[in-house]
């Protein structure tokens, strides 16, 4: 999993623990917004990352809080937890695109483009 953050944290111009921090903000985001077997091969691809997902996931996406409360949630959610991050919009999206494409090498892509179908408006970030 390290190969997977360290090259995340290349692609986005950010230190590795803030990466590693954000794969597991967007894999927990995924396993609850997205198509479970979907997911579940692409974590499985990438060993370490159910860790991450768990470590770090939270609420993702979960529409909880003041997002909840006002109807938000989904990427709207996950937006927010990376901001608390630290990362800004074109950091999240380097992030996405560089996690998305280890995916791809990874789990395949008819297994990304699954999920990235599955949730409205995160092909933006594929």
């Amino acid at each position: 999993m390290q190969e997977i953050i360290d090259r995340v944290a290349t692609a986005a111009g950010i230190d590795p623990e803030t990466a590693a921090r954000a794969i597991g903000i967007i894999l927990g985001f995924l396993q609850k917004q997205g198509p479970a077997e979907e997911v579940g091969q692409l974590i499985g691809a990438m060993p370490g990352s159910a860790d991450l997902a768990e470590a770090h996931g939270g609420d993702a996406g979960g529409g909880g809080g003041l997002m909840g409360m006002m109807g938000g949630g989904g990427l709207m959610a996950l937006a927010g937890q990376l901001t608390g991050i630290g990362l800004g919009m074109g950091e999240m999206q380097s992030v996405g695109k560089e996690l998305f494409q280890v995916g791809r090498e990874r789990a395949g892509e008819d297994t990304v483009g699954a999920i990235a179908g599955s949730i409205p408006g995160l092909s933006q970030f594929t």
